[in-house]
C-alpha cells in the first residue's frame, strides 16, 4: 500500500481501500483518471468521492428516505465535529477535512444540490442548471482543488467550469434514462423553443431531430466550458495536472460519441471504452503540461459562491503555504521511510551476526 503524507487518525487501511473500491466500481471515468493522480492526492481523493458517492446513492432512488439528505448533513457535521459516524468513508472523510481544512459550505452545496433532486426540481433556463451543475459537480471540483493547495479565485473558477461541464455531458447522455425515471433536466426554455413539452418527453421518450438539437446545443455549451477549464488546469500542481486534464479528456469524450450516434441519447446511452480511455488518459498526460492560452468567453455567475467560500473560509491557508508544506511533508515521510528501512537493516545484520556467533558457539562446544 502506498505511503500516506499524513497521519489518518479515524480511518484504517481497511477503510481507505473500501472507499478506493467505491470508486473503483461506481465511477470508473473518474477512477480511470485517479491513477494518474500523484500517490499522496489518490487516498484523500478517493475519501471524498465516496462521500459524493454515498451521498448520491442515498437520494438517486425511487424509493429513497425523504430525510437522507438530513441525515447526510448529521454525518457532515460529525466528520466535522471530528465524531465521524461509524462507516469507512465518514472516517476517512473526516481525516481528510481536518487535514487539507476544507471549507464546510462546499459540501453542503452538494446536499442542497443534492436535495434539489429529491424535490425534483426542474430547470427553466441554462442558468438555472447552472446553479444545480454548480451544486453537485463544481462543488466536488472545487473540493478537490482546494485539497492539492490550490485556492486562488482564478483557478477555482476555472474548476467549477470543468464540473458545470462535466454535469451537462451527465444530463446529455442520460436524456431517455432520466424521462423514463420522471425526470427532465434540459432547460425547458430549449425545449419549448424546439417545440418540445418536458411533460410529452416524460410521459413517452422518443427521439426526434428537434430534441436531438437540444442535446447538441447543451454539448456545444460544455465543450467551450471544457476549453476554459484548461486555464485552472495549467495552475494546479504539476504532478497532478495529468490526471484532471484526464477527467476532462474523458468527459469530453463522452459528449463525442453521443454526437456519433447522431444525438440519441433515448435509444442509446454513450459509454467511452476503457481502451479508449487509456488512449485519452495518455494524450491528456502530454497535453497537461502544454502552454495554454488564456483566453475565456464564458463567465458563470452561478458557480460565484463556491469560490467564496474558499476564500472566505476562516481556517483558509495561503496556496503556496499549503504546497510547500506538501512539499515538506514528502520530504519528512520519505526521510522517515529511508530512516525505517536502515533501523531494519540494521536489526537484521544484528540478528544475522548474532546468530552467527551462536552458530560458532555451538560449533566450539560440540568440539
Amino acid at each position: 500500500m502506498r505511503a500516506n503524507w499524513f497521519e489518518w487518525r479515524h480511518a484504517t487501511l481497511a477503510d481507505r481501500q473500501a472507499c478506493q473500491a467505491m470508486i473503483r466500481q461506481g465511477s470508473k471515468s473518474f477512477f480511470a483518471a485517479s491513477i494518474l493522480l500523484p500517490a499522496y492526492l489518490r487516498d484523500p481523493a478517493y475519501a471524498i468521492y465516496a462521500f459524493c458517492r454515498i451521498a448520491d446513492d442515498a437520494v438517486d432512488d425511487e424509493n429513497a428516505d425523504p430525510g437522507a439528505t438530513d441525515h447526510l448533513r448529521r454525518r457532515l457535521d460529525a466528520a466535522y465535529n471530528d465524531t465521524p459516524m461509524d462507516g469507512p468513508c465518514d472516517r476517512a472523510l473526516a481525516d481528510v477535512i481536518h487535514r487539507y481544512d476544507l471549507p464546510k459550505p462546499l459540501f453542503e452545496a452538494l446536499i442542497e444540490g443534492l436535495e434539489w433532486d429529491q424535490t425534483g426540481r426542474s430547470y427553466q433556463t441554462i442558468e438555472n442548471l447552472h446553479a444545480y451543475a454548480a451544486r453537485v459537480a463544481s462543488a466536488v471540483g472545487t473540493i478537490m482543488t482546494c485539497l492539492m493547495g490550490r485556492k486562488s479565485p482564478e483557478t477555482l473558477a476555472r474548476a467549477c467550469d470543468l464540473g458545470v461541464a462535466m454535469q451537462l455531458t451527465n444530463i446529455a447522455r442520460d436524456v431517455g434514462e432520466d424521462a423514463r425515471n420522471g425526470r427532465v433536466y434540459l432547460p425547458r426554455d430549449w425545449l419549448n423553443e424546439a417545440g418540445i413539452s418536458s411533460e410529452e418527453l416524460i410521459a413517452d421518450p422518443k427521439m426526434s431531430p428537434a430534441l436531438g438539437g437540444v442535446i447538441k446545443r447543451l454539448l456545444d455549451h460544455a465543450d467551450e466550458l471544457y476549453a476554459q477549464s484548461r486555464i485552472g488546469i495549467a495552475h494546479l500542481p504539476s504532478r497532478a495536472r495529468p490526471a484532471i486534464n484526464a477527467a476532462r479528456r474523458i468527459y469530453a469524450a463522452i459528449g463525442d460519441e453521443i454526437a456519433k450516434n447522431g444525438y440519441d441519447s433515448i435509444n442509446h446511452r454513450a459509454y467511452v471504452s476503457t481502451r479508449n480511455k487509456l488512449k485519452i488518459a495518455l494524450a491528456a498526460t502530454g497535453e497537461a503540461y502544454l502552454p495554454c492560452r488564456k483566453s475565456r468567453a464564458l463567465k458563470l455567475d452561478e458557480t460565484q459562491f463556491l469560490v467564496s467560500a474558499v476564500s472566505n473560509h476562516a481556517g483558509n491557508k495561503d496556496s503556496a503555504l499549503a504546497e510547500a508544506t506538501n512539499q515538506i511533508e514528502f520530504v519528512i515521510a520519505m526521510m522517515g521511510a529511508l530512516d525505517r528501512r536502515q533501523k531494519r537493516r540494521q536489526e537484521q545484520a544484528a540478528t544475522e551476526r548474532q546468530a552467527a556467533q551462536t552458530s560458532k558457539f555451538a560449533s566450539l562446544s560440540s568440539d
